[in-house]
């Protein structure tokens, strides 16, 4: 029997949210989720459906915007995004077991109702409806569905053909997938496919899904490496990957990471002082799992494009959840090889093969006594954040000209969270 998969996707969210917050129909209010201390460059995170009818992009800048439209600027408010979606999360929950559903995102859930047709005694579509009928009471947010016998044609006619339906509701099945979708253009309206593999794909040739369900496959693997094994199956709409199968994975090996983009460009100097500031954010999550680190790589953006970014990366000589080895370590490296002359945009740094510490080399020139006591200190400052927030307690680093940690803590996702 053939699994039923469902997707509902949550139209402009954060917008719709924050229509209904002030009481205002979203398909006939001009309001945009956008950030305006950032002033005109800033992205709008979403616009209301009524300013996509208009023909204005989601993700476009405030600049973009045309002059003759004077939209509401609301300022991001992600506390109150999780609190919406954590409601809806609990109407699938009315209907539907945790172990069915997969969140996709904060607006995107995919579920598997297969088994729920018939206790419902309902359609797939009749099932889409009631759901969505059901947010709608509830919230006042409007959404679209997508429906398939596979989760890939269950995404694709979420992101492709349910905007055109009158009921904002759409089925695949692999059939229908051949017959609907395989000229379908341009191809990056398809999950998965950037613009980068599109420019790939040209370069041998091939511009739809019928071109790559049917070009050689020896040059596709030879073009995108083991990639080219879900373009291949996605090219005739075969996706064998269910929830319960993702549900069960767990990865062989375990990491953390933090990213983040500079308002503006920093010299050398200060950007030292935001990569100390998220070496000891990383580590705090790592002292909270109880967790050790066996090694860390780092990544340094620079303003100019033509110069190609900083990537390290190294093992420890032992796990370890201690931040003056760490941050020693990362630095040395860093100042050793960063380009001083050129300004900094983007930084990033990961913990790779975390997990619990198993045993311990000992050596003859490391004081033992002075690690416990450091792993105390961290252990406690851990607690206090979480008793009293993040900026209860900081480094002096952050206090120092250039330092991003106190904003960014009152943050979500890197927006405000107010």
């Amino acid at each position: 029997m053939n699994r039923v998969y469902l997707c509902i996707d949550l139209k402009t969210f954060y917008a719709s949210v924050e229509c209904v917050e002030r009481g205002l129909d979203p398909y006939k209010t001009d309001l945009i989720v956008a950030d305006p201390s950032r002033c005109n460059g800033a992205i709008c995170l979403a616009i209301s459906p009524h300013m996509k009818e208009r023909g204005i992009k989601n993700r476009c800048r405030v600049w973009e915007i045309p002059k003759n439209i004077h939209p509401i600027v609301a300022k991001p408010r992600m506390k109150l995004y999780i609190k919406y979606s954590a409601k809806i999360y609990s109407i699938y929950l009315k209907y539907i077991s945790k172990d069915d559903i997969h969140p996709y995102s904060i607006d995107e859930m995919f579920l598997d109702i297969t088994d729920y047709l018939k206790l419902y005694n309902k359609t797939p579509i009749e099932m889409a409806t009631m759901l969505m009928n059901e947010i709608y009471i509830n919230t006042g947010i409007s959404s679209a569905a997508g429906i398939g016998t596979n989760l890939y044609l269950t995404k694709v006619a979420l992101d492709i053909l349910a905007k055109h339906e009158p009921n904002h509701i759409a089925y695949l099945d692999e059939e229908l997938y051949k017959e609907k979708l395989w000229h379908h253009l341009p191809i990056t309206d398809f999950w998965r496919i950037s613009y980068g593999t599109e420019s790939r794909l040209h370069k041998l040739h091939l511009k739809d899904m019928y071109d790559i369900a049917h070009a050689d496959r020896n040059k596709l693997y030879k073009e995108f490496g083991i990639t080219a094994e879900y373009l291949i199956d996605h090219a005739w709409g075969i996706e064998p990957t269910t929830i319960e199968e993702i549900k069960k994975y767990r990865p062989k090996s375990n990491s953390l990471s933090n990213s983040q983009i500079l308002f503006e460009n920093y010299n050398y100097k200060k950007a030292r002082i935001v990569l100390i500031e998220m070496i000891d954010n990383l580590l705090l999550q790592l002292i909270k799992l109880n967790y050790y680190t066996h090694g860390v790589s780092f990544y340094i953006g620079y303003s100019k494009d033509k110069i190609p970014p900083l990537k390290v990366s190294f093992k420890l000589e032992q796990p370890t959840c201690n931040f003056n080895i760490i941050t020693k370590k990362v630095l040395t490296e860093y100042d050793y090889r960063i380009n001083e002359e050129v300004p900094i945009r983007k930084l990033g740094i990961s913990f790779f093969n975390i997990g619990p510490r198993k045993f311990e080399q000992i050596d003859l020139f490391t004081s033992y006594e002075s690690l416990e006591l450091d792993n105390k200190l961290d252990g406690i400052i851990n607690n206090i954040k979480d008793k009293y927030g993040k900026n209860s307690i900081l480094r002096a680093t952050s206090y120092l000209e250039g330092a991003t940690a106190r904003d960014r803590n009152k943050l979500i996702g890197g927006h405000n969270a107010e």
